[in-house]
């Protein structure tokens, strides 16, 4: 990778895109992960379950700003939102959440490992997509410096 490249060039357009693409698929999937939970969380300890569906929509809002718009922020606040929920998996294995202990050293539950999983991978390539995109590409794009017609 060439740090001197135009951001417009087609190798950046790709991994801006498949960048995009993994991101906002990971938060959807974040948001389902959660979503199957959270019935039994509702009858369980009623506060996870409003975490969760707190989660849920910001996932689903920070894949439409992933996806809608050129902002590098989105891509820490989904690395951001993704590690959150890793924290909490692994606070309630760990010390246990008030008035939720029952998940204490329960760390093999098939859903748990599938969000774990998919957050790593989200707080992964948000980070990589922040780093990878100079601060200035956006500006550059939005000013219409672009050689491509869908680079925007």
């Amino acid at each position: 990778m060439h740090r001197d490249t135009p951001p417009f060039e087609p190798l950046h357009l790709v991994r801006d895109i498949g960048a995009r693409a993994v991101i906002s698929v990971g938060l959807a999937g974040i948001g389902l992960i959660h979503l199957l939970d959270a019935i039994g969380k509702y009858h369980e300890t009623r506060y996870v379950f409003w975490m969760y569906i707190a989660l849920i929509l910001g996932s689903l809002a920070t894949a439409g700003a992933v996806l809608f718009t050129r902002t590098r922020a989105a891509f820490l606040v989904a690395a951001g939102l993704a590690a959150s929920a890793a924290a909490g998996y692994v606070l309630s294995r760990t010390t246990g959440l008030p008035n939720a202990t029952g998940d204490i050293g329960n760390w093999t539950e098939p859903l748990g490992l599938a969000s774990l999983f998919v957050e790593a991978a989200v707080a992964a390539v948000g980070i990589g997509a922040y780093v990878a995109v100079p601060a200035h590409a956006h500006a550059r794009r939005s000013a219409g410096l672009r050689s491509l017609p869908h680079a925007a």
